[in-house]
């Protein structure tokens, strides 16, 4: 029996079901928003940048005029912003059935959040995991509802360090920094499935990357962008892996998804396999600690 190729076309209707897209105004994300507002899904549009945010929803709106689509502001590198947020929505909706945790920055010169983390691993992981626990309570009231959370293939080249997750101490790397907020996402994946399971919750954990995709994620990196023209494949393809950790029907709690051709770069999405040490218990519950005590925000 051959594999038959997973589209957009494979996911059912979304109508009623209320959706958060993080770092949707472009990218993975905003083609994720189109394709579910496309299915019929409520779809809160949430960027650091408002005008960007309008921009994506008149698009939107421009090839679907029934588009249901809410702009809200929301900047994961600074807490202050995922409380108010998360307050904000849990105010304004009684239900919240997918969490699709994209927005990301990719190797920027040296930088800090507003609450003095370094920019990668506090953006990418920590305001993710922060507004993850703020929602959690809509997320469990809501029957079926999911999680995802967008990983990438740097999570292999991780420079890792417990001791020094900031780089106060070491000389910065820029791919070994983004790495390790990708491993980071891989770990609070697993991590949460397990806490889900173990609380009786049943709310699903899935994660996904995006392969070799043309973003604007790149610009950071002349390397990458001309890489681009040669490998990367388009952002509707890249956006499959999410969007199918998202709404296939049969993806479990702790899977993860990506493209299925060579090395991973490019393809129709499939179920894969994130490297070794993103598999590490001991490291994911140190993480789940450490960021529960660097946000001071907890799951419960």
């Amino acid at each position: 029996m051959i594999n038959k190729k997973w589209t957009a076309e494979d996911i059912q209707d979304q109508k009623g079901r209320v959706v958060i897209v993080t770092g949707s105004s472009s990218g993975i994300g905003y083609e994720a928003a189109r394709v579910l507002a496309n299915k019929n899904a409520t779809i809160i549009i949430a960027v650091r940048n408002m005008e960007k945010g309008k921009s994506a929803a008149n698009r939107i709106k421009k090839q679907n005029s029934s588009a249901d689509l809410l702009i809200m502001e929301l900047d994961l590198a600074n807490l202050k912003s995922v409380k108010t947020f998360a307050e904000k929505f849990n105010s304004e909706f009684e239900r919240l059935d997918l969490l699709i945790n994209n927005a990301g920055v990719m190797m920027p010169p040296y930088t800090k959040t507003v609450d003095g983390f370094e920019l990668q691993f506090g953006t990418n992981h920590l305001g993710h995991f922060a507004l993850t626990s703020l929602l959690f309570e809509r997320l469990n009231s809501t029957p079926d509802s999911r999680i995802v959370t967008v990983s990438s293939m740097a999570h292999k080249y991780a420079d890792f360090d417990f001791s020094d997750l900031n780089w106060e101490k070491r000389k910065y790397k820029k791919m070994g920094s983004y790495g390790a907020s990708k491993i980071s996402n891989l770990f609070f994946t697993y991590e949460l499935k397990d806490w889900l399971h173990k609380s009786g919750s049943k709310v699903k954990a899935t994660a996904a990357h995006p392969g070799w995709t043309a973003t604007d994620l790149q610009r950071h990196s002349g390397l990458f962008e001309f890489m681009n023209g040669i490998f990367a494949q388009s952002v509707e393809m890249g956006a499959l892996p999410t969007l199918r950790a998202a709404a296939d029907e049969s993806a479990e709690s702790g899977d993860y998804f990506g493209p299925s051709g060579w090395h991973q770069w490019k393809g129709f999405p499939k179920k894969v396999e994130s490297n070794k040490f993103s598999h590490d218990k001991n490291a994911a519950q140190k993480l789940w600690e450490i960021s529960e005590n660097m946000t001071g925000i907890k799951f419960q």
